[in-house]
């Protein structure tokens, strides 16, 4: 189930806010009826949904594609403040992409987007490898290695996080690898890799330490990488990338429907 507002946007050019107002206007039609509440749920693989008399139908195939995203962008579909957004810088055929979880304002490098919720879903909770390169102020302290190889629990995580983010406290678990390529005592640079995409997660972890993270780049997610794509250019995912990502998919779909199983099994106990 979702919300329809989002499986409008999800499965259209229509832009969140864009459905919003089409619901509101009565321009869409759920399973014959005029439905004008955005945030009604319906299910993905039954419901038939026109928009101003065309249907929304579902994508059984799906694109994925990279963005090397600059610095100074807002992973969003538009900002109040009018500041720059992912979109402004993409070509507008994706418009209607979604972006595979954030990278934040001050953040650069591999960014995925795809057409379809269920891929950008299943690769967002995913524990799939994403390597970064990170500059910190300072140097890299013997608390913070063991931190990175044993894992970190912290009742306040503030430190590091937006100041209007809602999140407080944050488990990072284990790092699965690190480098130190350079320890000094004005900066650090390292290669990280970590296999979840909490909210600011690695500018929080530092910032613990009392650590700024001065530059931070994506490098890679999971087997897809910026393979020299210019900063504020996109491509497609290689056929190598696509076959990577089609048998992570089947994995993830026989994962889910196990889980799904157990829980039956449970309720029925």
């Amino acid at each position: 189930m979702m919300r329809l507002n989002k499986y409008i946007a999800h499965h259209s050019s229509y832009s969140r806010r864009e459905a919003d107002a089409a619901i509101q206007a009565g321009y869409v039609r759920v399973d014959g009826e005029i439905q004008d509440n955005p945030a009604t749920q319906v299910d993905e693989k039954e419901v038939i949904v026109y928009v101003s008399g065309k249907q929304v139908t579902p994508r059984d195939k799906y694109t994925v594609i990279v963005y090397n995203k600059p610095k100074g962008e807002l992973v969003t579909k538009s900002d109040p403040k009018g500041r720059k957004t992912i979109y402004d810088g993409l070509e507008k055929k994706y418009k209607h992409f979604i972006p595979v979880g954030r990278l934040d304002f001050a953040t650069e490098g591999v960014l995925l987007l795809t057409d379809a919720s269920k891929v950008a879903t299943a690769l967002m909770n995913s524990n799939l490898e994403r390597i970064y390169k990170v500059k910190i102020k300072g140097e890299v302290t013997p608390e913070m290695e063991a931190a990175m190889l044993n894992g970190l629990e912290l009742a306040d995580a503030t430190a590091g996080g937006h100041s209007h983010s809602t999140v407080t406290s944050m488990t990072f678990a284990p790092f699965i690898g690190y480098k130190i390529q350079k320890s000094e005592h004005n900066y650090s640079i390292l290669k990280i890799a970590i296999s979840e995409g909490q909210n600011r997660e690695i500018r929080r972890f530092f910032a613990h330490f009392g650590t700024e993270v001065a530059d931070l780049k994506r490098l890679s997610f999971a087997e897809i990488e910026l393979n020299n794509l210019p900063t504020g250019k996109s491509r497609f995912l290689t056929r190598s990338e696509y076959s990577a990502l089609f048998t992570f998919l089947k994995a993830d779909e026989k994962e889910q429907r196990e889980i799904g199983k157990t829980k039956k099994d449970t309720r029925r106990k």
